[in-house]
């Protein structure tokens, strides 16, 4: 097997980027790896871990449906052009940080930008993450807190340490993950991860983040971004 040179590997890796196309679907470039994923509960009933379902073999240059309708999800089809889909773009520019709540704990700090929810539920286990970052000076509170920040898919949460005042990520592959919650048959949002850029059909980049997600069911009110609107019936 022939080692594969680091510059090139580069150079791909900064090549990746989502561009959300006017109407229709998301444009993939750059040899993004995707894959499935459930969310997975306890025996308490809470969400706590992730399941990988599926690897989609890699592709230099795919395209993601966001109508919602494909019949080959999570690919478009091209069923946007036959619905005559609306895929106006709502969701703003602004950075994360001017939309977010801040909560102090004698450890942490957490970041809440309620904007950004998509009901993937991980916040709410052993009294949530708002208690738990209030009592993070108690180490296992501490470390609840930061495990769920992480598993929010969106980044709607992330905590702070308090000493350094630095956040405390996840280090996630760059790649997409399209999410399932089999418990309540939901199909959730596409997870982007690792800081992939999101160029909107105008050509404006969004905020480069360590966690977004994307809408695919059609109906978020924050397009691109996924508002939750999957969990209504």
């Amino acid at each position: 097997m022939t080692e594969e040179n680091p510059k090139s590997s580069k150079i791909r890796d900064d090549a990746m980027k989502i561009t959300v196309s006017r109407d229709g679907p998301y444009i993939v470039t750059g040899g993004v790896p995707l894959t499935s994923e459930e969310i997975c509960n306890d025996d308490e009933g809470y969400c706590r871990t992730w399941r990988l379902v599926k690897r989609y073999p890699l592709q230099e240059q795919y395209a993601l449906c966001r109508c919602g309708h494909s019949k080959n999800k999570p690919f478009c089809d091209g069923t946007h052009a036959k619905i005559h889909f609306d895929g106006t773009e709502a969701g703003d520019h602004e950075p994360y940080r001017d939309g977010a709540e801040v909560i102090e704990g004698p450890a942490l700090s957490l970041t809440d930008n309620e904007h950004l929810c998509v009901h993937a539920r991980f916040c709410m286990r052993a009294g949530g993450i708002w208690n738990l970052v209030q009592q993070s000076g108690d180490p296992t509170a501490r470390d609840i807190a930061i495990e769920e920040a992480g598993n929010c898919p969106s980044g709607r949460l992330v905590v702070y340490d308090n000493t350094t005042g630095e956040a405390i990520e996840p280090e996630l592959e760059r790649s997409i993950v399209v999410i399932e919650y089999p418990p309540r048959d939901e199909h959730g949002p596409l997870w982007v991860r690792g800081g992939i850029p999101v160029i909107s059909a105008d050509g404006d980049s969004y905020e480069v983040r360590n966690r977004v997600t994307l809408c695919r069911c059609g109906r978020s009110g924050n397009k691109p971004f996924c508002d939750g609107s999957h969990v209504e019936r």
